[in-house]
């Protein structure tokens, strides 16, 4: 019953092109695999990767010399790599990032049948091809997901506790829900992307036209609602399910996004190369153990008041007390004056390492004074 049900849904949810929009084939001055009919560009990489559950599936990695971060970019139902080729090309530049987009078993020249479990298995073989071949980090990662391939790329970001950030583009709140008006998840539903939102931990962007007939705007707003980390979302008024790269507010954003991705880069410490990037607060640890040598300073005050009660009342020790008086209150000038010097020298240095990265982590946190309309 399962099986059938999944079969059902899979062909509401999967409109692979029909012919393949493209075709491989090999640079003979290179000997390195290509796409056809498209303008060829050395900064471009096309591959075959092999997923786990025994299907070849084509991925294309753009290089960005200038980059600093990777997106994982997990297309449409009704497109392929020879469809999305420009603008994969197109965003790295921009956007100053290297793209991996890969094509779903079934799609373009992918072996194997489109279904949820194999997008599953896609996308880790396209990660783990990013992690292997071209050396990316987790952090250093940001997962892309538009219309279906908001299910994959959901499903990873679970499993990844040190992602950068996801964007999700014209996203569903499940299969079933696209199609019905249901208010729980059912077992036989597939993309279950309302019950997944949650559990992903780095910042998430949601675009969404307002005029989307496909998947309506809601879906984008429920799982906006719905994430831990929010980021200012876009809500592209009259996009619809298809043509929200072709309005300027949608780069712009996505620009905005990166820039603050990459400072929060920074706050997180990683750009040093330490281990810092998994202890962000340690530098606000290392302020609040400083303090104490403060209190400290503020507690010697009162033994001055106490020598000063406990002087004896002759006049014999009055007058013998002026030199070694001044060599105390000498002494104890100088002691201040050291105490204090750590005391502050320890706190402004922490605070130096605190200010950048409240900056950046303002950029993130401005999405939680948003409204959704």
């Amino acid at each position: 019953m399962g099986g059938m049900t999944s079969s059902m849904a899979a062909k509401f949810a999967f409109f692979p092109p029909n012919p393949p929009s493209y075709k491989l084939g090999v640079d003979e001055s290179t000997g390195k695999m290509k796409i056809t009919d498209v303008s060829e560009r050395d900064n471009v990489d096309i591959l075959k990767l092999c997923t786990k559950r025994g299907n070849e599936i084509v991925a294309m990695y753009v290089k960005n010399p200038s980059a600093s971060l990777t997106v994982l970019y997990s297309h449409g139902n009704a497109a392929d790599l020879g469809q999305m080729y420009d603008l994969f090309t197109e965003l790295s530049v921009h956007l100053r990032v290297n793209l991996m987009g890969y094509d779903y078993s079934g799609y373009g020249q992918s072996s194997g049948k489109p279904s949820e479990q194999n997008t599953y298995a896609d996308i880790e073989a396209a990660y783990r091809c990013l992690e292997e071949i071209y050396g990316v980090k987790e952090e250093d990662i940001i997962l892309y997901g538009q219309s279906v391939g908001s299910g994959p790329t959901l499903d990873l970001a679970t499993r990844l506790p040190g992602l950068r950030a996801v964007v999700l583009h014209s996203p569903i709140m499940s299969g079933l829900r696209v199609m019905y008006p249901v208010k729980r998840t059912y077992w036989f539903d597939i993309y279950k992307n309302i019950d997944k939102i949650p559990l992903v931990n780095c910042p998430v962007l949601v675009i969404h036209g307002t005029a989307d007939e496909v998947v309506d705007c809601s879906h984008g707003k429920q799982l906006w609602e719905l994430c831990k980390e929010k980021y200012e979302p876009l809500w592209l008024k009259g996009g619809n399910h298809c043509n929200l790269e072709l309005y300027p507010e949608y780069i712009r954003h996505l620009k905005k996004f990166i820039s603050a991705i990459e400072k929060s880069h920074l706050r997180n410490g990683s750009g040093l190369g330490t281990d810092q990037s998994d202890h962000p607060r340690n530098s606000m640890d290392h302020r609040e153990k400083s303090r104490p040598s403060t209190d400290n300073r503020e507690k010697s005050r009162p033994s001055t008041d106490n020598r000063e009660k406990s002087r004896p009342s002759t006049d014999k020790k009055e007058k013998s007390r002026p030199s070694t008086d001044r060599r105390e209150k000498s002494r104890a000038s100088t002691d201040r004056r050291e105490k204090s010097r750590k005391s502050v020298d320890r706190p402004e240095k922490a605070r130096i390492s605190m200010d950048q990265p409240e900056r950046a982590r303002n950029s993130i946190d401005r999405s939680d004074k948003t409204c959704i309309g």
